[in-house]
């Protein structure tokens, strides 16, 4: 079949089954505690929610920022979304658990976490004034069969482990009020400019330990350009060469950015109290 009717076919069919596959961060878990994340189905307002660690949004399970969109507000923390009002504790070098409410194994894509330092509580800052750098990511892990199948992403390890995504928080970041943002991109569509579909939840953290690394970072409306080589791209034609690149910006790397002044104990914070199932 040509490549260009077989990826016609292939993506009517991936949006075909897409509906209502997507999903929000339901849990998170830390130090091993689980605290619970805002689900936009039961509580379908944005706004200040006092019992939630992730930031509320607009967003339904059927809903994404589109990669024509990704210098808009919306692409920081998700559609119109509001500060989480708690915290999550958890110490530098240890490791907090996302685990998704649902996802899609037909939304092929890369997994990429950040960090923006609040500088004073995460539940009142202006998200339009973090700057976030980039802590971990994962992309394509193998290639297409050459047949229109797609081959290995990130986000299928996320379904692979029970919807659980881990990421280690850097140990030598300096303690204080950070936002994760968490990302899913799906590129099930991305074949055509401006259709790959970004998921991001933010969640706040309270870093505690002993590190004083401040990092550079970016603006969440300044990470990507839709332009970007990571948000187009043929999932169902790439068996030839391994072609694809996560898009924003490199990767923090302990020791890049000099020493820097430990920051003093962060005040009104507001910590979560563990969510029991």
């Amino acid at each position: 079949m040509p490549s260009i009717l077989r990826t016609t076919i292939l993506t009517v069919l991936s949006g075909a089954v897409a509906v209502s596959a997507h999903g929000v961060l339901g849990k998170v878990t830390a130090s091993g505690q689980t605290f619970q994340g805002f689900d936009a189905t039961s509580a379908p307002s944005s706004g200040p929610h006092s019992d939630s660690v992730t930031w509320s949004n607009d967003a339904n399970y059927d809903s994404f920022v589109p990669s024509s969109a990704v210098n808009d507000p919306d692409i920081i923390c998700h559609l119109n979304a509001t500060n989480a009002q708690l915290s999550v504790p958890v110490a530098a070098g240890e490791s907090v658990e996302l685990t998704w409410s649902k996802w899609s194994e037909n939304h092929k894509g890369p997994v990429i976490d950040y960090l923006a330092d609040c500088g004073g509580d995460c539940a009142t800052v202006d998200k339009t004034a973090l700057k976030f750098f980039k802590i971990a990511e994962a992309g394509q892990l193998s290639l297409g069969d050459g047949a229109g199948q797609p081959g290995r992403w990130a986000d299928d390890e996320i379904i692979e482990n029970g919807l659980k995504w881990t990421v280690e928080i850097p140990a030598s970041i300096k303690p204080g009020n950070y936002v994760l943002r968490h990302e899913i991109i799906a590129l099930h569509n991305a074949v055509q400019d401006g259709k790959a579909e970004l998921y991001p939840q933010c969640v706040n953290l309270e870093i505690s330990g002993s590190g004083t690394e401040a990092p550079d970072g970016v603006a969440g409306t300044a990470l990507y350009q839709a332009s970007d080589a990571g948000l187009k791209y043929d999932i169902y034609n790439d068996e030839q060469a391994p072609t694809y690149k996560i898009p924003g910006p490199a990767l923090f790397a302990a020791g890049n950015n000099g020493p820097k002044e430990v920051a003093k104990a962060a005040t009104n914070i507001r910590t979560a109290t563990p969510f029991r199932a």
